[in-house]
């Protein structure tokens, strides 16, 4: 165990340890360290008391004039009064008696700090200060203590700033000499400082420049951390044996292709290429698919696993919802036609069979599904989590495809992956763009192919704000395109966040007084809108419309609560032209491809994020059809809000938006579930802020796993490695 191991309360003390454990979870020496400084207040000039104001930081030159012990409230208060000869103010410290004796009346010294009001009378409220030595040089001593920088700490009621301070000045003074897990070659590399100087630097700094060189090199140390666990991570699954599925002369990718309606773009037989090639290995592949909205994805995963079967094997879709799964079933099977019904009358010699497995299914007909699943006779099998399920056997998984990545943890692409005999080949979709840093960071282990190209002849869709508040006329307006658009054939959605008036938006995450606490802690806000006068539900919404502003036309709801039969004849039903409107919540969002749906009305958009307006935005314009989409806000004009609307309105360029998506959110948020270990790892690091930083880290990363794969030869490193791996499990299980 090594210094930074040590348990708190042997630092600091029993009753403090238990504080800062209930505000923050630390537990030992090393957690308290990496509480790292939120900003710094410099020294500046000194003042005079009698012109400082509340909130002025100052630093004063003064005398003691009386010093004053007491209790109250439970606390023991220690106040000073100090002049400068001119004026007058008073310093107070709380359950800090021992002060008393350091502070005596007649002394000299310099006391800095934020100016307070209390009793209409100027405080400094447990200042930095330091005693003048009698006869000293009293011009060289001042230059010294107001040219230095003051940490201001992420803090609580119950551990103010200068409790925090104080506690890791303890810290710092009573563990032991910190042994260095970064190899001194990369230290001299970057021209880092130890890591015993950088924690001292980032808490006590001489300068800011100081405290910079500290941040730099800590917020490496987290980079490499994670790089190590990806570079690792990718070594291991290059190691492992894989069965090759090259593409057969003649067989099912040759049938597939030579039946499409269209041509591939460039970007798709590049991609197509790039998979071709991972899948004639010996090790598995292991591949991010990223993509615009539209950009085809689908159809290249598709022509992947059309090879996996071509070479006797199996491959597996697992998609996050219902919905999702359905419409991917559904639309395999309109690719493929005759190639989809293998052992069926009139099917293709060289076809398949597709399977769908959901968890509401009922249990007659999941025992079907299961029993080919294990035959090998379904070739493709698509479903949601209940793929992950025990009883879920395979006869021979080649190829595992993860749609929509971010919705699943890396536990959770393992889990399915165990179910092959050898280690499978996996392609990982997501059709969220994904900024450069963030690849290297969230999916680090995985090579990543990028389509940008949007298919030939697809239509333009235009995007407005409906602000309905200022001029529900507009909101009017609205519903009378949607009827336009049906009078002309085509078919609308409508979004909604919740599925009835009683209860939360279906996806979004609730924000609670604990998370408040603990944001404003780290010196985080939350960027909300403000609470609309009206929220709509899809249950409520679906027959207001109905019955109201789209009476006469064919108006159904659709959402997660309903049984999996409802949800599948709802968009059968939709798909089929049956249905003019479908009131939806988010579970469109991905995946449904209705091309003769031109238009979409987003209800209280201001609710959404900028990705999950772009994904949702998707679903129209995907015919022969312009598509509209109509965002309806009631945020104010110049909210956070109204900006992000006005950025998605403005383009269509996904990477764009994407980037300032992940702007407005928390590191937290970013490295979502993929990242699940890492969360309370990450202290410092940004990965939009520090691609620099983020790069060298991989570089080194990948030197280093490169000549010690179990990092041997730096086991401080390779035991920080190992802690982060259990957490990282630790939070699967949590989940579970």
């Amino acid at each position: 165990m090594g210094p930074l191991d040590t348990p708190l309360k042997g630092v600091i003390g029993d009753r403090t340890a238990l504080v800062f454990e209930k505000a923050f979870g630390y537990k030992s020496a090393g957690d308290l360290l990496r509480h790292y400084p939120r900003r710094y207040v410099m020294r500046g000039e000194l003042s005079d008391i009698s012109e400082l104001k509340e909130g002025d930081e100052a630093t004063v030159i003064a005398d003691i004039k009386k010093v004053n012990l007491r209790r109250a409230s439970g606390r023991v208060i220690l106040e000073v009064i100090i002049t400068d000869g001119v004026g007058e103010m008073s310093l107070t410290f709380f359950n800090q008696a021992w002060r008393e004796k350091q502070l005596k009346v007649g002394m000299r010294g310099m006391f800095a700090g934020k100016v307070g009001i209390f009793n209409k009378k100027r405080q400094l409220s447990h200042p930095d200060y330091e005693i003048l030595p009698e006869g000293g040089d009293e011009e060289e001593a001042t230059s010294a203590f107001a040219g230095k920088a003051r940490p201001v700490y992420p803090a609580t009621s119950k551990l103010p700033s200068w409790k925090i301070a104080q506690s890791i000045e303890v810290a710092l003074h009573s563990i032991d000499e910190i042994i260095d897990p970064i190899p001194d070659d990369v230290l001299a590399k970057f021209n880092f400082p130890t890591l015993n100087e950088a924690f001292h630097s980032i808490h006590q700094p001489i300068t800011r420049e100081e405290a910079d060189r500290a941040r730099t090199r800590l917020t490496f140390d987290e980079a490499l951390l994670l790089q190590l666990l990806l570079a690792q991570r990718k070594a291991q699954m290059r190691s492992l044996p894989a069965t090759p599925r090259p593409i057969k002369s003649g067989g099912l990718v040759t049938e597939f292709e030579s039946q499409l309606p269209f041509t591939f773009t460039d970007g798709q037989r590049e991609v197509c290429s790039e998979i071709e090639s991972d899948m004639n290995r010996t090790h598995p592949m292991h591949r991010l698919l990223q993509g615009e909205v539209g950009s085809g994805k689908t159809v290249v995963a598709l022509r992947a696993m059309l090879a996996t079967v071509d070479s006797g094997g199996q491959a597996a879709l697992l998609a996050p919802t219902e919905v999702l799964a359905m419409q991917h079933f559904s639309t395999i099977n309109r690719i493929l036609g005759p190639l989809a019904a293998a052992g069926t009358l009139g099917a293709s010699d060289k076809g398949t069979r597709v399977a769908l497995l959901t968890g509401s299914m009922s249990a007659g007909v999941k025992r079907e599904v299961l029993a080919e699943i294990a035959s090998g006779s379904a070739g493709i099998v698509i479903g949601t989590h209940a793929l992950l399920s025990e009883g879920v056997d395979f006869h021979d998984l080649g190829l595992v495809v993860v749609d929509e990545q971010h919705r699943f943890g890396v536990e959770q692409r393992d889990a399915l992956r165990a179910k092959a005999v050898t280690p499978p080949h996996l392609l990982v979709m997501t059709a969220t763009p994904i900024p450069r840093t963030v690849a290297m960071t969230v999916f680090g282990d995985l090579d990543v192919s990028t389509l940008r190209e949007l298919p030939a002849g697809r239509p333009l869709i235009t995007s407005h704000l409906v602000p309905a508040l200022d001029k529900p006329h507009f909101l009017d307006r609205a519903w009378e395109r949607i009827r336009e658009e049906v009078s002309k054939g085509h078919q609308a959605y409508v979004v909604a966040a919740r599925i009835s008036a009683t209860e939360a938006e279906e996806g979004a995450g609730v924000i609670t007084a604990r998370d408040r606490e603990v944001a404003a802690a780290m010196g985080i806000t939350f960027d909300e809108p403000a609470d609309p006068k009206t929220m709509f539900a899809v249950e409520e919404l679906a027959p207001e419309l109905a019955l109201g502003a789209l009476k006469g036309l064919k108006v159904a709801p659709l959402h997660g609560r309903q049984t999996s039969e409802l949800k599948e004849e709802t968009m059968g039903a939709f798909s089929e032209g049956k249905i003019d409107v479908l009131v939806s919540t988010t579970v469109i969002e991905v995946g449904v491809d209705v091309p003769n749906a031109s238009v979409m009305v987003i209800m209280n958009a201001d609710r959404f994020g900028v990705s999950q307006l772009h994904q949702l935005r998707g679903r129209v314009g995907r015919g022969k059809v312009p598509g509209l989409c109509l965002f309806v806000t009631e945020a104010a004009e110049d909210s956070p809000a109204m900006d992000r609307l006005t950025a998605v309105a403005s383009t269509l360029d996904g990477f764009e938006l994407s980037r300032i998506d992940l702007e407005q959110r928390s590191e937290g948020d970013i490295l979502g579930k993929s990242q699940s270990g890492t969360q309370s790892q990450l202290r410092l690091l940004r990965v939009l802020r520090d691609e620099n930083l983020i790069v060298q880290a991989r570089e080194v990363a990948i030197s280093m796993i490169d000549g010690d794969p179990g990092l041997e030869n730096t086991p401080e490193l390779a035991a920080q490695l190992e802690a982060l791996r259990g957490e990282e499990a630790a939070s699967y299980l949590d989940k579970g």
